[in-house]
């Protein structure tokens, strides 16, 4: 049986490059998407060291139309179709981010990799996953884009305020319910949140391991035909929006 295909954006460290390492362990042919071409070569030659050949690095910066454009154009010389798409490039912006107090230019900077980004290349590759029995797509969010939970004094995480980075996975989890409607005749759409994992993204202070922040990435990935979509969820299960 031939190999299901995933393209993971940002994914030359941290969560994106074990996401792409489980995912490998689990007999899918990798496309590990990074924006720098040294720093995601040397990420698919230590997975390669590591026994895991069926991984390709794919060049892919997601700010850039063109370069998004290109990526999809090369990918299509390479497979006939997408089975997977994971939407994980993200940036927490400078901080700190008082609501009342973050420059504009702060704001732009998340929102272009967190929330534009992932339209264009939901918008440029959508057309390769068509032809897949069974696409799915998985976008990489955090908890600090629940309302629900922001809302809460009760939750551990009441106090993390962030103007810009929260807010632009509120804004991502908005659009991918209206993804998910949109595609729901044959894709399987979600929203996955790894939770505080220890990564260079929050400077190494998260509380959970590597492993374990893309365990659930990786579980939704591999969902069958009769999967969720339009969900919001975490290690613990479904997330309040």
């Amino acid at each position: 049986m031939k190999k299901q295909t995933v393209l993971i954006t940002g994914a030359n460290k941290g969560i994106g490059l074990e996401t792409a390492r489980q995912l490998a362990h689990a007999g899918y042919h990798i496309f590990l998407g990074s924006r720098d071409q040294e720093r995601g070569d040397q990420a698919v030659s230590l997975l390669h060291n590591e026994g895991l050949t069926d991984v390709e690095f794919l060049l892919i910066d997601v700010v850039n139309e063109q370069s998004v454009q290109q990526a999809h154009d090369e990918l299509s010389k390479r497979i006939g179709h997408l089975d997977v798409l994971i939407n994980n490039a993200g940036i927490p912006g400078d901080f700190p981010q008082p609501a009342s107090n973050t420059p504009d230019q702060t704001f732009k900077n998340v929102f272009e990799v967190n929330f534009f980004g992932v339209a264009r290349v939901v918008r440029i590759f959508v057309p390769l996953m068509r032809a897949s029995a069974n696409p799915r797509i998985v976008n990489v969010t955090s908890d600090l884009g629940s309302l629900t939970l922001h809302s809460d004094p009760a939750w551990k995480h009441y106090d993390v305020k962030t103007a810009a980075y929260g807010p632009s996975k509120s804004a991502l989890n908005g659009y991918t319910i209206a993804l998910a409607y949109e595609l729901k005749d044959k894709f399987k759409v979600n929203m996955v949140n790894p939770g505080y994992t220890k990564t260079e993204f929050n400077n190494n202070q998260g509380t959970k391991s590597v492993e374990d922040g893309a365990a659930p990435i990786v579980a939704n990935a591999m969902i069958g035909i009769d999967g969720p979509t339009g969900k919001y969820f975490s290690d613990y299960g479904e997330t309040p929006w």
